[in-house]
């Protein structure tokens, strides 16, 4: 089962990207040849072809804008994804079965040593009523990535993406019939061996679902608390990986900035700047040479998750913005180390045009306020609630992921309804 090939983005750094060696290789890691009897076999991979569907025989209602089970984050769809891999088999045939939950024994390794990893994407509904996935190759080839970093099972992404829109098809008509409207979708995989010791799970869990999000952000603009005492990645770490292990620790801090009054932690490591919360930070200013630039913190390190939307918004300012747009100078991407200190250097000089955070859930978030040093520093939003470049670049793609432009991105898949 050879994975096909990847084509980065041109011109967008794609440190962490896999390639089809890349992904064939992390496969070969946690499928090797086995010996039984004296005879070489192999472990069996994922295989989306080989699905088995159970449909529920309790469906659930569907809520209702502004019914406040939305707000809890809690209210699935009526199936999930399931598949469980072997060290000594490999992966057994995947499920499609009715919502419910899972069976772990207390000593399952991901209670303990936190083998667990996931995926944050969304399915849409189109203003043309078709339902969308936005870049799910993409996801599927970043789980395989998190998965491997923590000496999970590794599978080819492709199938991974088929098992995903196999659900999608199933569960989408019922669950979200109104054009403009999606639902988050969170393909997991933990280590569900039943054994103490720190060590390689010899079982593996993963599941897929999907569940009702509020809406998240402020209108007003995201107010940033800078952290000063306490970082969630570092080099050589797992920060571009999307491991639970990245989250639990950085609640507290969040906790904090909330009491003080602000939204998000934005996340310094030695003083530069790495993500606000955990979404992808963009600062739009002018250079002292006067250039107009897109500036984010760079892959190269390990120390930023490579961000869906963030590589979206990359290529797309790089396509569209490169030679400047009416009332809008032309744009240059920068992705480098910056630090605040850069950031209150420009703000005193007026050369801030901007700031957003961007990711699955907060999508594009305009920021308003810095908070650094007992300073607010004030970011301009010359929209009212946006500034220029954030609100364009947004409208592009929400036109993609909703269907009002046309484009590869915008995976359409083909609706089953009920089994």
């Amino acid at each position: 089962m050879a994975p096909s090939a990847i084509t980065p983005p041109h011109g967008v750094q794609q440190a962490s990207e896999l390639t089809a060696a890349a992904v064939a290789e992390k496969i070969a890691q946690t499928a090797p040849g086995l010996l039984k009897n004296g005879t070489k076999t192999t472990l069996r991979p994922l295989d989306a072809s080989r699905l088995r569907f159970t449909s529920t025989t309790t469906p659930m209602a569907v809520p209702q804008p502004g019914d406040p089970i939305i707000a809890t984050a809690s209210q699935c769809t009526d199936h999930m994804i399931t598949a469980v891999w072997r060290s000594t088999t490999g992966w057994d045939d995947p499920e499609l079965r009715p919502y419910g939950n899972l069976s772990l024994a207390p000593t399952a390794s991901v209670l303990h040593y936190a083998t667990e990893c996931f995926e944050g994407m969304k399915m849409y509904r189109g203003f043309d009523g078709k339902l969308r996935l936005f870049r799910p190759d993409a996801n599927c080839r970043r789980m395989l990535m998190s998965s491997t970093r923590i000496a999970l099972p590794g599978f080819d992404p492709k199938e991974l993406e088929k098992l995903i829109i196999a659900m999608v098809a199933v569960d989408g008509p019922k669950w979200l019939p109104k054009p403009g409207t999606f639902l988050y979708l969170r393909p997991t995989m933990i280590g569900s061996a039943g054994a103490l010791g720190v060590a390689t799970p010899k079982e593996a869990t993963l599941f897929v679902i999907a569940t009702f999000m509020p809406p998240l952000g402020p209108p007003r603009g995201m107010k940033l608390l800078a952290s000063t005492d306490g970082v969630r990645a570092w080099p050589g770490g797992f920060g571009f990986a999307k491991v639970g292990a990245n989250y639990g620790p950085s609640l507290m801090a969040n906790g904090e900035a909330r009491a003080r009054g602000y939204d998000q932690v934005l996340w310094l490591l030695n003083g530069q700047i790495t993500e606000a919360g955990a979404s992808n930070f963009f600062v739009m200013w002018k250079s002292k040479e006067g250039k107009t630039q897109l500036v984010t913190a760079p892959l190269g390190d390990k120390i930023i998750l490579d961000g869906v939307t963030r590589r979206s918004i990359l290529q797309l300012t790089r396509e569209r913005l490169s030679h400047g747009r009416s009332g809008l100078d032309p744009v240059e991407i920068v992705e480098r180390q910056f630090t605040m200190e850069d950031v209150v250097e420009a703000v005193a000089e007026g050369r801030i045009l901007e700031a957003f955070a961007a990711g699955t859930a907060y999508f594009v978030c305009p920021v308003c306020v810095i908070h650094y040093k007992d300073q607010d520093l004030q970011i301009p939003m010359s929209q009212g609630d946006s500034g220029p470049y954030a609100a364009l670049i947004k409208s592009w793609l929400v036109d993609i992921m909703y269907g009002n432009e046309q484009h590869e991105w915008g995976v359409v898949v083909e609706e089953t309804g009920s089994l």
